[in-house]
């Protein structure tokens, strides 16, 4: 089993980047956590998701299934689910919106737990949510393994958990000093399209 997570780890693996990047709010920010790249090691994300499923149990959440937005939550929900022996579906944007994919159906009233690499916006989350609920499916709570919110109730009144509790400075284009320095542009690393990329 791997050390416990923290900021030291995810640096030494290259999740955690520095540099000049345009989240997907359309913030600038002079960090950038890029979980795929811890999870890419196996036993680290193996690690990672007993962690995190030991967060869940201490919580007292009983799920049933594990739902993540693609794909950034693919591998950590699968990992969650394999410690807590429950199955494990994904859910990607579609059409504009947010489907369960690869044939997968939720039954009414199964309990659900949410969970992903990282939250910021909480966006995605948000939306496997509303997915679960509409499916008449019983959302427990989210779990990551980074909130990066700046707030612990991101998704109240359900519950969320996490291993790390991370805040890093982010500005307006128009504030941003990395951009009044006159350095390279920003650069939007991530996978979810932002208001100021093509």
């Amino acid at each position: 089993m791997s050390p416990p997570l923290d900021l030291a780890a995810l640096g030494a693996c290259g999740a955690h980047q520095h540099g000049h990047f345009l989240l997907s709010s359309g913030l600038h920010s002079a960090d950038y956590l890029q979980c795929a790249l811890l999870l890419a090691r196996p036993w680290q994300a193996e690690s990672a998701g007993q962690e995190l499923a030991a967060v869940v149990r201490s919580a007292g959440l009983t799920p049933q299934l594990v739902v993540s937005p693609a794909l950034g939550g693919v591998v950590i929900g699968h990992e969650v689910a394999r410690s807590l022996r429950v199955p494990s579906f994904f859910s990607e944007r579609s059409e504009g919106r947010m489907a369960l994919r690869r044939g997968f159906a939720v039954a009414a009233g199964t309990r659900t737990l949410v969970v992903e690499d990282v939250v910021t916006t909480g966006k995605s989350t948000r939306e496997v949510i509303a997915l679960l609920q509409a499916a008449g499916a019983e959302a427990v709570g989210v779990a990551s393994i980074v909130n990066r919110s700046d707030t612990d109730k991101p998704f109240a009144p359900l519950p969320f958990l996490s291993l790390l509790e991370l805040s890093f400075p982010t500005w307006p284009p128009e504030e941003c000093p990395l951009c009044a320095a006159g350095g390279p542009p920003a650069v939007k690393p991530g996978s979810r399209p932002g208001p100021h990329s093509g």
